[in-house]
């Protein structure tokens, strides 16, 4: 069975059981995989505050929880759909959390099935990074797409803030505001978008769980949209059951 760790946030945890159900070889509703999604956002710290030093609490430790609990429900494989939450000071505690309860599940990694992909798909290329600022500062991506042969391209300081504000933002951002987004929050990433294919960019990751949510194209400003969680969500299927997979 496939567990989810939602509710960071709660959209995004809807949004990957979308894909792994889009992306499963089925005819009928019992040809579907077993798939637990569990949704406990008040439990969770905020992934970027804590990264930021806004708050003392790592939310790891909830994380770790959630992930023993769903594998007492049945859960084989597990994934946790936020960027931000495998920034090293968050997921290495989890595994740590992890290992000390000897938990048997396979725990995937957003990003590096992410960089796995985009060098199997489209090869060495430059890649252009969206995220929250907390992902950023960490140099979560920068250095899993350095580790698999990549170049990373990341925003300006101005276009950081942008992108940042345009997740964030209680009146218009993406958590705020998420279904559908806001048309100045989706503008606001578009535009994003191409001042990264302008700094060198061949391809563009999504590197926030939300930002699926205001982009749905695969092509933007003439470049791939990465979106790591339909990558996610393939690479769960094919740990339970690679037959269900389906083909790209």
């Amino acid at each position: 069975m496939i567990g989810i760790v939602g509710g960071v946030g709660p959209l995004a945890g809807v949004d990957i059981v979308t894909k792994i159900i889009e992306e499963t070889k089925a005819s009928t509703d019992q040809e579907h995989l077993p798939v637990i999604l569990s949704s406990q956002p008040h439990r969770i710290a905020d992934r970027t505050a804590y990264l930021l030093g806004k708050t003392n609490e790592n939310p790891a430790f909830a994380l770790a929880q959630i992930i023993q609990e769903l594998e007492k429900a049945g859960a084989s494989v597990v994934a946790v759909p936020c960027n931000t939450a495998h920034s090293p000071r968050i997921f290495d505690v989890v595994r740590e959390e992890l290992d000390k309860v000897s938990c048997g599940v396979k725990l995937l990694h957003l990003v590096e099935e992410t960089a796995r992909y985009i060098v199997e798909q489209h090869g060495n290329i430059a890649v252009g990074i969206l995220s929250t600022t907390g992902t950023r500062n960490t140099g979560l991506y920068r250095n899993v797409l350095d580790q698999n042969g990549l170049t990373p391209i990341e925003p300006d300081d101005n276009w950081q803030e942008k992108i940042h504000t345009a997740i964030y933002d209680t009146t218009y951002g993406i958590k705020a505001i998420s279904s559908p987004v806001s048309n100045r929050a989706r503008q606001e990433i578009l535009e994003a978008i191409a001042e990264l294919k302008k700094a060198g960019a061949q391809a563009v990751i999504l590197g926030c769980t939300e930002l699926p949510l205001a982009i749905h194209e695969k092509e933007s400003a003439g470049l791939p949209i990465i979106d790591p969680n339909r990558i996610l969500a393939r690479a769960l299927i094919q740990q339970l059951n690679s037959e269900k997979l389906k083909g790209d």
